[in-house]
């Protein structure tokens, strides 16, 4: 989610859209994302494109509402076979009571958050404690403060790789030992928006790009916009070529993912349906699920089983963007976002498994997470900065209590 991934459609449009990888083969945690530079580099300008993540609210009033980091080394994959389109089910909120949380110090280089306008050095992020930050592009000096680390991600939007391989190649030599994000949502049609064979050598040029500049790059594959079954079929036809087009399983140090529970439904609103899947719908979520902590959980536990049978168990797992895609008045009050950044938090702190977790992480299912966002003027739901006085929004004050 960035804003020049959104922008207003009949009235009013919302949102969609870390790291850190892997804790074996670097000297420490934190360095897993490459150190922050003095110099900077200028940011692109964004360019708004249609993202119909949520109806309208003219929708809504005249009864349209749908219905309905060391990194592990990567194992041979076996020949990925299609994914039951078995529903996630779908349960209330359960939000259990966490008022006494803390984020505990030593943990704080897992906390992230993406950066959609302006570069990062004008923000406070001292204030925050993140560990690192992104915003959905590469540089050979990362626009970031002192002390905060930078992930570094490759663009597939039109079918062109971006940075070129060139570029890709000139940015991983001067950042050693940096995290990749391979592509912003590529299952997403108003995103990436790429088809299975065209990832597949998008992909491939990336990885060998970044290699031949830094073959201790750790590059993190996927970017889809939330783990369900159809995204799952997806990321199988992509394994699948992967191996039929180069003769061996798709290379990855790490994986990423956004956490998003938005509706899967051919040209409706949400995320629609991943380009070159004929189907007409997947998960039908509704608004409210936007919010649906169960489901939020349960589908980490599904990636990470997909991870698990594809022959990636193990590897680290970053979510790259999580958050509430929802304006306020659509049912997301402060107080209902704040218990979902608390318990989202706790979540990712506390959920392990020996056998789906990384190892070296002491069995966690993920490594480290991305917020979305600090601020953006159209899906502002989760800032934590008003844009216009640079102060500090009532969930920006949330936040620094729990890490102060």
């Amino acid at each position: 989610m960035q804003f020049n991934r959104w922008h207003i459609m009949g009235g009013m449009l919302f949102l969609g859209g870390a790291v850190l990888v892997a804790l074996a083969l670097l000297p420490s945690p934190s360095a897993l994302l490459p150190a922050a530079t003095a110099s900077l580099e200028p940011k692109p300008a964004f360019t708004a494109t249609p993202e119909p993540l949520i109806p309208t609210a003219t929708a809504l009033l005249s009864n349209a509402t749908p219905t309905a980091i060391l990194p592990s080394a990567t194992a041979q994959p076996p020949t990925p076979s299609a994914t039951a389109d078995a529903a996630i089910p779908l349960t209330p909120d359960s939000l259990p009571t966490a008022q006494d949380f803390h984020f505990p110090e030593h943990e704080l280089w897992r906390l992230g958050v993406s950066v959609p306008l302006n570069s990062p050095t004008v923000y406070n992020l001292a204030a925050l404690r993140v560990g690192w930050v992104m915003n959905w592009n590469a540089f050979r000096a990362p626009p970031v403060p002192a002390g905060v680390k930078f992930a570094q991600t490759v663009r597939f939007k039109g079918g062109v790789l971006k940075p070129d391989a060139a570029t890709l190649t000139a940015i991983a030599a001067a950042n050693p030992g940096a995290t990749w994000l391979i592509s912003n949502e590529a299952d997403v049609r108003w995103q990436d928006n790429v088809t299975p064979e065209v990832y597949i050598t998008l992909y491939h040029e990336a990885y060998t790009a970044i290699k031949a500049g830094d073959p201790g790059a750790i590059v993190a594959a996927g970017g889809i916009a939330q783990p369900t079954p159809l995204r799952f079929r997806y990321l199988d036809l992509i394994l699948e070529g992967y191996n039929q087009a180069y003769g061996e399983p798709l290379p990855a140090q790490a994986w990423h993912i956004h956490n998003y529970m938005l509706r899967e439904e051919r040209d409706s609103w949400g995320v629609d349906i991943p380009p070159g899947l004929p189907d007409a719908t997947g998960m039908l979520y509704e608004i409210d699920d936007s919010g649906n902590l169960d489901v939020f959980r349960s589908q980490i536990w599904a990636f990470r089983r997909w991870m698990a049978e594809r022959g990636y168990g193990g590897q680290p797992l970053l979510v790259s963007e999580f958050g509430i895609p929802m304006p306020e008045d659509y049912g997301f009050p402060l107080e209902r976002v704040q218990t979902f950044l608390r318990e989202t938090w706790s979540f990712f702190l506390t959920a392990t498994d020996a056998g789906l977790g990384n190892s070296a992480d002491g069995g966690r299912l993920v490594q480290a997470w991305c917020w979305y966002s600090l601020g953006d003027p159209t899906y502002a739901t989760g800032n934590l900065v008003n844009l216009d006085s640079f102060a500090w929004t009532p969930l920006g004050r949330v936040w620094m209590r729990l890490v102060e």
